[in-house]
């Protein structure tokens, strides 16, 4: 299975899902039927909607192998993440319909008579969803996928869900006590929540959320190894699905350089970071002037000024246009989302720094917003 292709693995995975689910429907609705369970029967309509939720996480697989058009220039693979949102309804719908049930079984408890039948069905249902978790879960890590795991997540509850059913078949069989409706509204209880975190962890991939930092300072690293490159800053990194990773960045070289050396350089990093990486990298060019000794030293005690100020702040873009009666010190400073300043005090309190090394200079600065800055600089 490991040589599978990634799209191939989950579409088995969802097929697999697909049958399991039918069966145990089926054997379920056979068991309810001879021994007049209510909550077996239920137990096994939500089988029933196991196998649509499968079906979902199959057609998602098999629509986010669909190359890009013209419309969706980034291909489909996003369509994946939307079907594990999709599962996450499903799982939150679930745990609703089963306290609304529970609730009614404690106004209007039935009376059930639950023989070996039922009750070997039942422990059979456990163990077959228990392996179901374990394969979604092993098949979902391997390749990544949010919607498996959500799905290993659905099937870990049914494991639950028909435990409780168990469990109160055998207090009713050895006591004559129904706990049906009380244990199910702990149960549903526990979907609830289950299904309300997967829907915030499925939805985050849609909303563009922060790279991880080990991607960051990987494609960092990599791009401060090229000789030639002096700095690095305004990192963007998008995922349009898995395998599907765009970035875009801006790389200072010195602007004493052959600008055609430069050039070259920098379609030798975009062209290795898709052969190497598969990351679609789009680098923007920033020459330096590197000569200017004052501007250096200049630039080194800004920078301790902005530091001062924001210990994890960061500068780019720096250089000084001088002038007779004053010089224009030009350059973007960075600073956290954690910073709770706002921009223009941000702005006005670097300004001050630089007014203070000397009354000639006057700061033009725009202030970024990074998520991480220490792995944009040294």
């Amino acid at each position: 299975m490991k040589e599978m292709s990634r799209e191939r693995q989950g579409s088995l995975a969802g097929a697999v899902g697909i049958g399991t689910n039918i069966l145990l429907f089926v054997i379920k609705l056979l068991a309810g039927l001879l021994s007049g369970s209510v909550a077996i029967m239920a137990d096994a309509v939500n089988n029933l909607t196991d196998s649509g939720s499968s079906i979902i996480m199959l057609v998602g697989f098999r629509l986010s192998e669909k190359p890009a058009d013209r419309e969706h220039p980034f291909g489909h693979a996003r369509i994946e993440y939307l079907c594990g949102v999709i599962v996450s309804f499903i799982v939150l719908f679930l745990g609703l319909e089963l306290g609304r049930t529970s609730f009614l079984k404690i106004l209007s408890p039935e009376k059930a008579e639950f023989g070996p039948i039922a009750l070997s069905v039942l422990v059979i249902s456990i163990l077959i969803k228990l392996w179901l978790c374990l394969f979604y879960t092993r098949v979902g890590k391997r390749i990544d996928s949010g919607s498996l795991l959500a799905t290993a997540s659905d099937s870990r509850n049914d494991v639950i869900s028909t435990g409780v059913v168990l469990l109160g078949a055998i207090i009713t069989r050895l006591t004559s006590l129904n706990l049906d409706g009380f244990l199910g509204l702990i149960v549903a209880a526990f979907i609830v929540i289950s299904g309300v975190k997967l829907i915030m962890e499925t939805a985050d991939p849609l909303l563009g959320p922060a790279p991880k930092r080990e991607l960051v300072r990987g494609i960092c690293e990599k791009i401060r190894g090229y000789e030639g490159i002096i700095g690095i800053h305004d990192l963007t990194v998008h995922s349009y699905g898995q395998g599907r990773t765009f970035a875009s960045v801006h790389c200072e070289v010195p602007a004493e350089e052959d600008i055609l050396i430069s050039h070259d350089l920098i379609d030798n990093i975009e062209r290795d970071f898709l052969e190497q990486e598969g990351i679609h990298l789009v680098i923007h060019l920033d020459p330096v002037i590197t000569c200017d000794e004052k501007a250096n030293e200049l630039q080194k005690k800004v920078l301790e000024g902005v530091k001062a100020l924001y210990p994890q702040g960061a500068l780019h873009d720096f250089r000084v246009v001088w002038g007779v009666t004053h010089s224009n010190v030009l350059f973007d400073v960075a600073v956290p989302f954690s910073v709770k300043d706002s921009d223009q005090q941000v702005k006005e309190r670097v300004t001050r720094a630089v007014e203070a090394l000397d009354p000639a200079y006057r700061a033009v600065l725009a202030v970024d917003r990074v998520g991480v800055v220490n792995e944009l600089e040294d």
